[in-house]
């Protein structure tokens, strides 16, 4: 367990290096939170504004019945999350590749890369979409044991189409093709279930409860303090801390599925990278 630790630990320093050589990596989490936040904003009005008028129906007496239109409006939401994210992961991933092999990228040149493999993008985000759409209305509709088996499956989604985006920015191929690949890539070489990104995970994971903690500590202290301008200046710096958390932990991500996706397709990372410590990730069979 020690040494998974220490390989994870390893994995996650490399990848911060490079986010630390070029930090305009996180401009692509940036991105896609502002346009998630946008895309969100304009599916929920119309809803709450739904949601206010059954109440209204409901205090007349009248029954409210879930249309099938509903669950098409659900979908597109989730198309629409997914093209964005998925837009802007990719152009990340451009990126970074360009930075482990040595090369120069800008910003510009990810969102190019990432425009240019823009049909494939939409219809991998049609086809996570629908796995999303599936495995949510099997969540409703079964019990606990159930929910457990779909999380399980869930799971196993997120693993095999872990390298996707990385297959996506560099590799003209159609969607079904970058899941196969990706399938592909991870059986070639399959080892300790990605300790990186769990490592990355874990990480974050307490990094994060602590800062909620003291964001807590911090939050209280400016209500007691009965400052109305102390509050709003305490949530703003926990809201922005902890959206900055989330970039970074994005980025790193972003960065070490390259990363594995180099040393799979190419034998090596680059850019600082333990091969040592890639091959205990992806130990072949």
């Amino acid at each position: 367990m020690a040494g998974k630790f220490a390989r994870s630990w390893a994995l996650l320093n490399a990848s911060a290096d490079v986010l630390r050589s070029d930090k305009s990596l996180l401009m692509f989490p940036l991105f896609s939170g502002i346009c998630t936040l946008l895309v969100a904003a304009t599916f929920l009005t119309p809803v709450a504004v739904e949601i206010l008028a059954d109440e209204r129906i409901r205090s007349y007496g009248v029954a409210h019945h879930v249309s099938p239109l509903h669950y098409v409006f659900l979908f597109l939401f989730y198309l629409a999350q997914y093209t964005v994210i998925i837009f802007f992961n990719t152009a990340l991933a451009a990126v970074a590749t360009a930075r482990l092999r040595g090369d120069e990228a800008t910003v510009k040149d990810g969102l190019a890369v990432a425009r240019s493999r823009f049909g494939a993008i939409l219809g991998y985000a049609v086809i996570a979409a629908t796995v999303g759409m599936l495995l949510r209305a099997l969540q409703e509709r079964l019990g606990f044991i159930g929910r457990i088996v779909v999380g399980m499956i869930g799971l196993a989604w997120t693993v095999a189409t872990f390298l996707v985006v990385p297959v996506l920015a560099n590799e003209e191929v159609g969607p079904l093709d970058a899941v196969q690949r990706s399938v592909d890539m991870l059986k070639r070489t399959w080892g300790e279930n990605l300790i990186g990104n769990a490592g990355i995970g874990l990480a974050f994971g307490v990094i994060t409860f602590v800062a909620i903690l003291v964001s807590v500590v911090l939050v209280v202290l400016a209500v007691a303090s009965q400052s109305l301008p102390l509050i709003v200046a305490m949530v703003a710096i926990v809201l922005i801390g902890l959206a900055l958390l989330g970039m970074i932990q994005s980025s790193l991500q972003g960065v070490y599925a390259v990363a594995l996706y180099r040393y799979v397709d190419e034998g090596e990372a680059g850019a600082g990278f333990d091969q040592a410590a890639l091959e205990q990730a992806f130990r072949s069979k």
